[in-house]
């Protein structure tokens, strides 16, 4: 056990941890990047805006952390696979569209600062990489998650790229939302995030720094790709 608490993965499957800010560009990455690994993709922030749509559900108040702790402890949060993506169910419902509303982007800062809701999370993302070769990806996988990780990847880029991606996002799910309200939205994020006395965004002291700002995703999984093959 780690100092903070944590465990380290004692399993015999690989680890490729990545990290980064809202809109870097670490799911679309790590998505593709465990696709051509043939491996499975972790995708942790989709589980934290489960809870948040459960949360939202509930008319849980947001600043409430004793209700959102005992909520995600009570709760049952899956990943399944499959060809286009994976899917998200919260007690068997999908909500894999769900998690991704404005609604819920706004809502998710408060829900992920609650340390109960982060510790059952973190148990859950650990046993689901048991045994398994994991492209996983958040904010605190390589601090906290899978700290020995082989490879950590912490992905940036600067926030006007960042708005401009989350806006393309919204507008393909017919949600058209100001660049302007986007790009605020992102900077109170990464402030909530990089200052949250539990498992804050930062990047880990042996993690690479990737700059995705004008890159394409294909070079960003090509990296990550010659990363892996060196000995």
């Amino acid at each position: 056990m780690n100092m903070d608490g944590s465990r380290k993965n004692t399993t015999k499957g690989r680890v490729v941890a990545i990290d980064g800010p809202a809109a870097s560009g670490k799911s679309t990455t790590a998505r593709l990047l465990a696709r051509t690994l043939g491996w499975l993709y972790l995708d942790t922030g989709a589980m934290y805006r489960a809870v948040t749509v459960k949360v939202l559900r509930e008319n849980i108040p947001l600043d409430d952390s004793a209700a959102i702790g005992r909520l995600a402890d009570s709760i049952h949060v899956e990943l399944e696979p499959t060809t286009n993506g994976t899917k998200v169910f919260i007690d068997g419902e999908d909500v894999t569209r769900l998690i991704r509303t404005p609604e819920v982007d706004k809502a998710i800062g408060p829900v992920c600062e609650v340390p109960k809701v982060r510790t059952v999370m973190v148990q859950l993302q650990r046993r689901l990489a048991e045994g398994r070769n994991v492209v996983a990806e958040g904010r605190d996988v390589g601090t906290v998650v899978f700290p020995d990780a082989g490879i950590k990847i912490f992905m940036t880029a600067t926030v006007d790229e960042r708005a401009a991606r989350r806006k393309r996002d919204m507008e393909k799910q017919g949600l058209p939302v100001p660049i302007g309200e986007l790009r605020q939205e992102l900077l109170e994020r990464d402030r909530r995030d990089s200052t949250r006395e539990n498992s804050p965004l930062c990047q880990a002291k042996d993690a690479l720094l990737l700059d995705t700002s004008r890159m394409t995703v294909e070079e960003q999984v090509q990296f990550i790709v010659k990363r892996l093959e060196r000995p």
